[in-house]
């Protein structure tokens, strides 16, 4: 039987465990990366570990996220990581350089590679052949320390592709907006999703890309394209075909599922409000008035994509009721434009420009007007994630967006009568790494400068036998890390500080709860109830740090998303499923919960039983932990654990 590219790759790196769906593997991983809204928490979790210097092939701390600098909060943290990366082996992308992950592909991924990211947009790498998974800060500092990653063997879904997109009105963006379509925001959860058949060489490696950014959209553990002549092309204008090799699937591979898209067969597609997967033809719902354009972020902001925005705005200007952001990928890109005219078209039009970085996707500037329209280049459109909830923010192609922006309202680009440049990948990219700082030779001679808001990295104690909790909050499916813990200029800068980060906790949807969770602290703490697919979206561990915090014990749930999972574990949360999804209808704000017996149930993996008191209830839940998630639960969560394994010389 022949190997998928999935099983090829985890093959080169496997450490320990069994490539068979479900099972636990270990991998060697050859790349991590930070950003700077997860990376300062990481560099302060490795820093708290005690290793002198990182022990992965390669390590990159960028800036992207917390670009305002308002106060002393943002440019302190720059220095932290900036010091921080010198002093324990890591390249350092400055404020200004660009977005981790369209850096990442144009200097450092490579095919065949595995790297892990603080980011859920990490696969946005495997548009050149890497296997690139996001995970939360601790596991990235874990892995920095020389700890191999673990994580159980997913599903692998071939999209089989054939045909060719109708350029320039059909965009790679409407093949993810397609599946998404089809698959729902559930549909990738414990799978990777591979890209093969005749369509693959249609697409270029940026294309690729923002497809495989996408699979985040999905709750996929990543997503990968081949690496074919069409990735060495990139490598070479990149400065670095020796980087390049060929990856491919057998001709007899086998997977777990097949999805067949046709390109030919694509039209511009738009998601509505308030989720990725609302997605329709964009002609269903044409003449809604538009208030605002945003194009840019990781998923759509390479060389490619912005020259053709360019084309539809030269000569012509933007909607005077439009207001109109853009922000490109990295430093090469605006640079090329710059040099090219690109830039001066879109000024000339009308447009915002933004320096390089996550800006507007992240609420961090950009907010829509209140009952406002933002038609969005972007992968995110939940409820108040650009900053207002009472906006409202669709996703679509950076082309369709900016004839959106020319014409006001929401058209099918191929209506608007505009004629569009198909642009092609340069034989050549600029390079320019003077924004990149290497890791110091000596290590000793570095200091790494804290500023007064970053504070030490809070730890749980180890796991009671007994939690009597009240809950404090339930909430329905599909709940995001952003309404758990929100982004934006507000919040951001306090990512380096968990008691004041941990005030905006549910802030969205209960702005008493931090309050309240702190007062039951003491009494034994407290319970989230949720529903189906619970912690989607962003990979932010102070999505559950913030609530460690405060006390929460346990996340009863009908089923989680794999990273925040991931990252309820590494901070010693249970997170605990309905044996019976009905059950979730007997809970009610309020209730105080018993577990008993919690010690035995973790080590043996046994079902839990939660006791409602003051009501004949029983409530049956189960987890399904591996023998690793076992021991960091017992131990009170990743730190604790990773610091004893290595102050005893253990086997981790």
């Amino acid at each position: 039987m022949g190997k998928n590219i999935v099983q090829k790759i985890f093959e080169e790196h496997l450490v320990e465990g069994r490539l068979e769906k479900g099972s636990p593997i270990s991998l060697r991983v050859d790349e991590v990366y930070t950003q700077d809204a997860t990376g300062t928490m990481a560099w302060l979790q490795f820093e708290a570990i005690g290793i002198e210097r990182v022990k992965v092939p390669l390590a990159v701390s960028y800036v992207d996220h917390n670009m305002i600098q308002s106060n002393f909060r943002n440019p302190d943290d720059h220095v932290f990581l900036q010091t921080a990366a010198k002093r324990f082996g890591a390249y350092f992308s400055r404020p200004g350089n660009g977005i981790c992950h369209q850096i990442n592909l144009e200097r450092f991924a490579r095919p065949g590679w595995i790297g892990l990211g603080t980011d859920s947009h990490t696969p946005t790498n495997g548009g050149i052949g890497m296997i690139a998974m996001g995970v939360g800060g601790l596991d990235a500092a874990t892995v920095m320390a020389g700890m191999p990653y673990e994580i159980k063997m997913p599903e692998v879904v071939l999209v089989r592709l054939t045909g060719k997109l109708n350029r320039p009105y059909v965009t790679a963006m409407d093949v993810i907006l397609e599946l998404l379509r089809r698959l729902t925001v559930k549909g990738g959860v414990g799978r990777i999703f591979e890209y093969g058949g005749p369509g693959v060489e249609d697409l270029t490696v940026t294309e690729r890309a923002t497809i495989t950014n996408m699979g985040a959209e999905l709750g996929a553990t990543t997503s990968v394209f081949p690496s074919d002549e069409v990735t060495r092309a990139f490598l070479r204008a990149q400065g670095r075909e020796e980087h390049w090799r060929e990856i491919k699937a057998d001709e007899d591979a086998e997977y777990d599922m097949v999805v067949e898209i046709d390109l030919s067969g694509l039209e511009p597609l738009i998601a509505q409000p308030h989720s990725p997967d609302n997605v329709v033809p964009i002609r269903e719902i044409a003449g809604k008035r538009v208030n605002q354009v945003c194009i840019g972020s990781c998923t759509n902001s390479s060389y490619p994509v912005m020259k053709t925005v360019a084309s539809v705005l030269r000569g012509r200007k933007v909607a005077e009721h439009v207001s109109l952001h853009i922000n490109p990928g990295s430093k090469q890109v605006y640079e090329m434009l710059a040099r090219d005219g690109s830039l001066a078209d879109m000024i000339g039009a009308g447009a915002r420009m933004l320096e390089a970085g996550c800006g507007p996707c992240i609420g961090m500037g950009g907010s829509p007007g209140t009952g406002h329209i933002s038609i969005r280049s972007y992968n995110r459109n939940f409820r108040g994630r650009c900053g207002n909830k009472d906006a409202f923010v669709y996703l679509a192609s950076p082309v369709s967006c900016a004839v959106m922006a020319v014409k006001g309202e929401i058209i099918d680009p191929r209506e608007a009568g505009i004629e569009i440049e198909v642009v092609k990948e340069p034989e050549e990219f600029l390079i320019n790494d003077n924004m990149i700082v290497p890791p110091a030779e000596d290590a000793g001679s570095v200091e790494i400068i804290k500023g007064p808001n970053i504070k030490e990295v809070p730890l749980k104690e180890p796991l009671s036998d007994t939690v009597s909790a009240e809950v404090l909050l339930k909430v329905g499916d599909n709940i995001t890390t952003d309404d758990i813990m929100p982004a934006g200029a507000q919040v951001l800068p306090l990512r380096s500080n968990i008691p004041e980060i941990s005030k905006y906790v549910y802030s969205q949807i209960d702005p008493t709860f931090s309050e309240r969770a702190l007062k039951t602290k003491a009494e034994g703490g407290g319970i989230i109830v949720g529903g189906e697919n619970y912690g989607q979206g962003s990979s932010r561990e102070h999505a559950a740090m913030a609530p460690m915090y405060l006390g929460i014990q346990a996340v009863f749930a009908k089923s989680f998303a794999r990273i925040h999972r991931a990252n309820l574990i590494n901070f010693g949360i249970l997170p605990l499923v309905f044996k019976n999804p009905s059950d979730y209808d007997l809970l009610e704000q309020g209730d105080r919960i018993v577990l008993d017996g919690l010690k035995e149930a973790v080590q043996h993996s046994k079902d839990f039983i939660a006791r409602v008191q003051g009501k004949d209830h029983q409530i049956e839940l189960t987890t399904d932990l591996s023998e690793r998630e076992r021991k960091l639960i017992l131990a009170g969560g990743l730190l604790p654990y990773v610091k004893k394994v290595i102050s005893e010389g253990q086997d981790a």
